[in-house]
């Protein structure tokens, strides 16, 4: 009797499919999917890792297969987007702060001060604090009105105000898109600072990934867990161009108490409000002096190819398919296959390149599949194309966006504390970054009704792993673009030798993409894109639908 009512379900599901996406639909198959895979995980691949022959052999690969798709390239007559990197070894022995107050210098070197930058320069400057160098003007809150940084070195906090209030402006105990150093770094820059300083914020209970001790912006990725020593990446234009170190807790209170304050009581008058308690640091000058042993220049490529819409209005707008094809190359103990992360992103935004491109009728709005180079190094590949987009930002309506769709989610036994996982995580999909769009989730949900995925939105209430930045969404998402995320969570061989082919999940991954290819077609098809709300909303959003 089971047997012939899942076969009944699945009947009545495919009666209800409508004939103008049915052909695309129907084409996604989980036999490709394995065969794709198995080649991009394959020794042969050597780990993918960024500027390596292995990531070469993967561009090319995605490149080739956007061309027997159709798809049009975007780069001239190239499926392939330059993007110029710096790679590069800090030298932490060498590389020095020195703080100067009153007629007193002293210098300090790692642990206490740790600065990434791909180049040796000398930045100095007065020292000023900016609260948790954030400008959110949708939550009223600024920590640079009122005080001028041009020309000066910032000191800020990590993470964001109010943190352990689930009622808080900041997405009560979730993050929002502006606790990440790399665009607190980005907005000092637009502030006229010469450098930033990051220390932990004090009243912060749990670190998590870069928590309390997190690292400069320049290498901000999602974490080398169990990782060889893999040289740092760092974008030769379109990033962060100041200098950032991380400094102790010492360091910063040193500090604070030469403007006669503490930082445990800046941040709770901070929080208690929430607003800014910026103020310059009297009588006290910072000279950074970042060196590198290892430096060398060269390119990566994102990969690029574009549907065009069938309506001659609508087609200039983009709808986005993204993931990123590195992974973090050869170790000790072996290849890192980088089966889950993120091949299963890489071969779910070429099938689903060819599902689009089979079925006969087209959406009205243009979409481009891109699959995004040293994500590893720190999204790098991402930023680069939001600074160097091959089509406007102001007319991207939204993006999906495949990083890790083809695990079950399960303890990974280190790290910060996982969110609760679900005692059967078989057919479950997180969603991360919903909360700035409703309608977004709103088409997910509608079109999962088709498919009968578990969704889950945890993420989005938890800091702890500070998920949200850490996938190529992220860049959109600063942008204000529609952006979310489709992951199915942490497990034991994440950036392990062991994330190989055969633990996937095809039958999942399978759903998962044919979700994705519905909810595009709505994106691209409707008469309305999903809204960007920039004042993101938790009220009443269920934890799993």
């Amino acid at each position: 009797m089971r047997v012939l009512l899942l076969f009944l379900t699945a009947a009545c599901l495919c009666a209800q499919m409508p004939s103008r996406v049915a052909t695309g639909y129907d084409s996604i198959q989980a036999a490709r999917l394995k065969a794709d895979l198995t080649f991009l995980s394959s020794d042969a691949l050597e780990g993918r890792r960024s500027l390596e022959r292995g990531s070469e052999v993967a561009i090319q690969w995605i490149a080739s297969e956007f061309a027997k798709a159709g798809l049009t390239p975007l780069s001239g007559d190239s499926f392939l987007q330059p993007v110029p990197l710096i790679e590069y070894q800090a030298d932490r022995t060498r590389t020095s702060l020195v703080i100067q107050h009153g007629g007193q210098s002293e210098t300090y070197h790692a642990p206490d001060a740790i600065g990434n930058f791909p180049a040796e320069v000398t930045v100095a400057g007065p020292v000023v604090f900016a609260g948790f160098g954030i400008t959110a003007p949708e939550l009223g809150y600024d920590d640079y009105a009122g005080i001028d940084v041009k020309g000066k070195v910032v000191l800020i906090f990590n993470h964001e105000p109010q943190e352990t209030d689930a009622s808080s402006i900041f997405n009560g105990k979730g993050n929002t898109r502006y606790a990440n150093n790399y665009a607190k770094v980005l907005n000092a820059q637009r502030h006229g600072a010469v450098a930033v300083l990051t220390t932990a914020d004090p009243n912060h209970l749990s670190p998590g990934p870069g928590g309390s001790a997190q690292q400069p912006a320049q290498g901000q990725g999602r974490g080398q867990q169990q990782t060889p020593r893999i040289p740092n990446e760092a974008l030769a234009e379109g990033g962060t161009t100041i200098p950032s170190f991380a400094i102790s807790a010492k360091l910063a209170a040193g500090l604070f108490a030469a403007a006669g304050k503490t930082p445990a009581e800046v941040q709770t008058s901070i929080d208690t409000k929430p607003s800014p308690m910026s103020f310059a640091v009297p009588n006290t000058r910072v000279e950074l002096h970042p060196v590198v042993t290892e430096r060398r220049q060269a390119n990566s490529y994102n990969v690029a190819g574009l549907l065009e819409g069938s309506d001659p209005a609508l087609k200039a707008e983009t709808i986005v398919f993204s993931g990123h094809f590195d992974h973090n190359g050869i170790g000790p103990d072996g290849t890192f296959h980088g089966a889950d992360d993120n091949g299963s992103g890489t071969v779910g935004v070429v099938e689903l390149a060819r599902a689009f491109a089979l079925n006969p009728a087209k959406p009205r709005r243009s979409i481009l599949f891109i699959v995004f180079a040293a994500e590893e190094r720190g999204l790098l590949g991402s930023h680069y194309y939001v600074s160097h987009p091959l089509r406007p930002l102001e007319t991207t309506s939204a993006e999906i966006n495949f990083d890790m769709i083809g695990r079950n989610e399960a303890p990974t036994g280190r790290g910060a504390p996982q969110a609760d996982i679900s005692p059967d995580t078989s057919n479950e999909l997180g969603l991360i970054g919903t909360h700035y769009s409703p309608d977004y989730r709103t088409v997910v949900e509608r079109a999962n009704q088709a498919i009968g995925l578990k969704l889950n939105y945890k993420w989005d209430l938890d800091s702890t792993q500070q998920v949200l930045f850490r996938s190529d969404q992220y860049p959109f998402l600063l942008h204000d673009i529609p952006a979310v995320w489709w992951f199915t969570g942490f497990h034991p061989d994440y950036h392990q030798v062991t994330d190989t082919v055969e633990k996937i999940n095809l039958e999942k991954m399978t759903k998962i993409l044919k979700l994705a290819y519905l909810c595009g077609f709505d994106f691209a098809d409707s008469p309305k894109p999903p809204r960007f709300q920039a004042k993101a909303t938790q009220a009443g959003m269920p934890v799993s639908h």
